[in-house]
Parts: structure tokens; C-alpha cells; sequence
């Protein structure tokens, strides 16, 4: 591309994959991103198998491992808080414990990502992408505050609710596709002491838990339900808290608790468990990476994996075909996509939320053999 330069929407783990990987391959990434800053909490996420390697890559696996969770175990209790099973050879969150899998918080992978990645990179918070038009040559790019501007390639990184895909694609409704359920997460006190341990209580369609991996003071909460899909806005976090309070009332356990500490938490998270398929994940001189173009939903435990190994390819195939940007798209889709599909097929086979066999999901863990692609500066 005569235009080295990229925009990604979307500072997310996919989005600052990309950037620092792009750097390498002699482009100039811009990130642009609507919060004021990188976004605190979320879940606890899984790195495995192919992408354990991107991040080896990157000179952060050391980094990684050492602010793993460190999980000890699991277990249930009943409405009264009674134990009624535990285990310490696997946790909900991240599987079998005794494995090379690594978990940790996502805002603790992006803080490390966005260490990596900052310097070279331009950086546009509290800012959205409003508009784009493409020709032959370029990307004309509006956004709500900065003046408009021109790349030779936009990239969307910018999650499931994608405002990328939904300019260049068309609505979301075309790509969600809907897997029976919603989930919560959301920061709370660590009222029950727990120690790099995770706590759960089940309801005939409900999921309440509560897990510490940082220190004593520190816990996350999660409320999982099934329903049928709601018609509720993504960003509507009134209603979200209003629902989750009728929906979990009466739930047993210390649910009034969570409840408590939801309608004060800073990093509260709501959303459908759902997967986006399309059928290519670029149009013309736009791309889609990770969550924006094929989030195979947490479900699956490989949102991440996928994202980082998805980042990789699609800046390594761009730097090997600079000049040809149709191509080296072309290229980022043949080498990942049987890997992306074998990777939400570990949730499409699960509809009822039991756990994933281990088995099944190293081997969709492992199924991409990464290219190596020549590194510059």
C-alpha cells in the first residue's frame, strides 16, 4: 500500500496485537478507542495452545505467566452457602489447572499488550469512528471529535457490538447469532475471603459465582442466565442492572450481596452469549479481526486465543504483501479460518453451558500451525 497507514478501532487484545505486530511489519498503526482509556476489569481469560506461541513472539510470555491467576480450585455450594462438591484439579473459568494454558484477568493481558505496543503507535481515546469511505486508494475515516482523516487500511477490533462491521457490513443482526444465554461480570469486595479460589451456586437456569485472583481485597462476581434473546440495548447498563436484580432476586446464597455491590461497580459488564459469523472478514481496504469478525463467544474459552493468533497472521500476511492488500486479506482468511470454526464449535456443541472436554478443546487449541513471518525494525 502506497498509504502505511492503519487504523484500528478498538484498543482490545486483538486491536493491540495487531498494532504491535503491524510496527514490525514497517506500517503505522492508529488505534482509535470510545473509552478514555484502556477499559478496566472483565473476565478471567484463557491464552492456549497456538496462541501461547504469538505471545512467546511478542517477548510477553514470561510476562503472562507471571500474572496468572494461579487458580487453586472450585467449589458448589448450596442456597445456605453449604459445600456441596470441590475440586482442585480444574476451575470453571480455565479448565484443567495442571496444563500450559495460562489465565489471567483481561485488563491485566491488555495493560501488557498496550505496554508493548505504545510507543510507535498513536493512540486516539474517548473517540469513535463515525464514517467511512473507501476507494481504490485509501480509507476516509470520520470520527466524533477528531478532524476526518485518510488510511490505506481500517481495521475493526471493536468487539461483538462492532462498529466497524456494522458501517462496512451492514447490521449486526445479519452476524449475531444468538446462544441461549447472558452474562454478567462485574468487580465486588472480597467479602468471602476467597483465596486465588472460585465459588459457585446454581439455580435451575442461573449461574451465580464469585472468584479472587489477584489478592485479598479483590473478587469478581459473575451472573449467568439462560433466556430467550432479549430486546435490550448492548449499552444500556440501567436496564441491564434492573434485569439482572429481577432476574436474580430470590436466587439464594450471597446473590443480594453481588446484587449490592452491581449497582456501584466501575467495570460492570452485560452481554448475550453469541458468536459473529460472516462469510469474509474484509470488504476492499476494511478488515475485521477477533471478536468483530468471528467472536466464537465466551462460551468456547477461546475469545482471546483467537484474537491474538488472528492479529498475528493478519499483520504478518499484510507485511508480506504490502503493495497487494486484497491478497495478503485473502491470505489472513485461508490460513485462520478452519482454526476460527473449530474453535466455536467448542461452544455450538454445548448448548446446555457443561463444561468443554479437555481434549477437545487442546486440540482446537493447537489446531493453527503459525507462520513465521519476517520481522522488521
Amino acid at each position: 500500500m502506497h498509504n502505511r497507514n492503519v487504523l484500528i478501532s478498538g484498543a482490545s487484545v486483538a486491536g493491540l496485537t495487531l498494532a504491535y505486530w503491524l510496527q514490525r511489519a514497517g506500517f503505522r498503526p492508529t488505534v482509535v478507542e470510545r473509552a478514555p482509556g484502556l477499559r478496566r476489569g472483565g473476565q478471567a481469560i484463557d491464552i492456549r495452545g497456538s496462541a501461547l506461541h504469538v505471545v512467546d513472539r511478542m517477548n510477553l510470555l514470561d510476562k503472562v505467566r507471571a500474572s496468572a491467576t494461579g487458580m487453586r480450585g472450585m467449589s458448589f455450594v448450596d442456597g445456605d452457602g453449604t459445600e456441596l462438591s470441590r475440586s482442585t484439579e480444574e476451575t470453571l473459568t480455565g479448565g484443567v489447572i495442571d496444563n500450559d494454558d495460562v489465565e489471567l484477568m483481561r485488563d491485566d493481558l491488555t495493560t501488557l499488550l498496550f505496554d508493548a505496543s505504545r510507543y510507535g503507535t498513536e493512540f486516539l481515546f474517548d473517540d469513535v469512528i463515525t464514517a467511512l469511505t473507501q476507494d481504490d486508494y485509501g480509507v476516509e475515516v470520520r470520527f466524533r471529535h477528531e478532524r476526518p482523516r485518510r488510511f490505506g487500511l481500517v481495521v475493526g477490533a471493536d468487539g461483538l457490538h462492532s462498529g466497524v462491521r456494522r458501517l462496512a457490513f451492514g447490521p449486526e443482526s445479519a452476524f449475531l447469532h444468538f446462544l441461549g444465554s447472558y452474562l454478567a461480570i462485574f468487580s465486588v469486595d472480597n467479602f468471602l475471603a476467597l483465596d486465588h479460589w472460585q465459588t459457585f451456586h446454581t439455580t435451575e437456569d442461573a449461574l451465580i459465582g464469585v472468584y479472587s485472583a489477584r489478592n485479598n481485597t479483590e473478587a469478581r462476581a459473575m451472573l449467568l442466565f439462560s433466556s430467550p434473546q432479549l430486546d435490550i440495548g448492548h449499552r444500556d447498563t440501567d436496564r441491564h442492572k434492573a434485569l439482572l436484580a429481577e432476574r436474580f432476586a430470590g436466587a439464594g446464597w450471597v446473590t443480594p450481596r453481588l446484587l449490592e455491590h452491581m449497582e456501584s461497580a466501575p467495570d460492570f459488564y452485560f452481554d448475550s452469549m453469541s458468536q459473529v459469523r460472516l462469510d469474509h472478514w474484509s470488504t476492499g481496504r476494511i478488515a475485521l479481526v477477533g471478536d468483530a469478525g468471528y467472536c466464537p463467544s465466551p462460551r468456547s474459552g477461546q475469545g482471546t486465543s483467537i484474537a491474538l493468533a488472528g492479529a498475528y497472521v493478519l499483520a504478518g500476511e499484510l507485511g508480506n504483501s504490502p503493495d497487494d492488500h486484497r491478497a495478503a486479506l485473502a491470505r489472513y482468511e485461508r490460513v485462520t479460518r478452519d482454526y476460527v470454526h473449530r474453535n466455536q464449535r467448542l461452544a455450538q456443541e454445548r448448548p446446555d453451558g457443561n463444561r468443554r472436554d479437555p481434549a477437545e478443546l487442546d486440540r482446537a487449541a493447537n489446531s493453527l500451525t503459525l507462520p513465521v513471518y519476517p520481522c522488521r525494525g
